[in-house]
């Protein structure tokens, strides 16, 4: 499971406050909004330290995803409901009694064995001198 999927579940299970670490050294303070699959963030009630500098007070802040180090979550965030919301469905096609075969070509390799005419020339061409 990928951690982008337990962080759009969150904001569903929590109004509390949440610490995102940037990679510029600067600290945020929150409570989520929402995350995309892309983990940029949106948080209100915002704090935002930065380094040598006196905290500013935001209203709401949009973080994007590659500038994030580390997310700090509450102590007393229910951990094991948010997993089992995130875990992904599986869909009706794929393996598993029931599935059609999957038809492939022969042999080894990647192009399949004997023939299939891959790489340059093809079939009949000569070494064009």
């Amino acid at each position: 499971m990928k951690l982008v999927r337990f962080l759009m579940n969150v904001p569903n299970s929590t109004n509390q406050p949440i610490t995102v670490e940037l990679k510029n050294g600067n600290i945020v303070n929150g409570t989520l909004l929402s995350a995309n699959p892309q983990m940029n963030l949106n948080l209100k009630n915002v704090k935002l330290q930065q380094l040598y500098q006196d905290p500013i007070l935001l209203q709401f802040i949009n973080i994007r995803g590659n500038q994030i180090r580390q997310i700090l979550l509450p102590d007393d965030l229910n951990i094991d409901a948010v997993l089992e919301k995130s875990q992904t469905k599986i869909k009706g096609h794929g393996a598993g009694p029931g599935a059609k075969p999957v038809l492939r070509r022969g042999g080894a390799g990647v192009g399949g064995g004997r023939g299939g005419g891959g790489g340059r020339g093809g079939r009949g061409r000569g070494r064009g001198r």
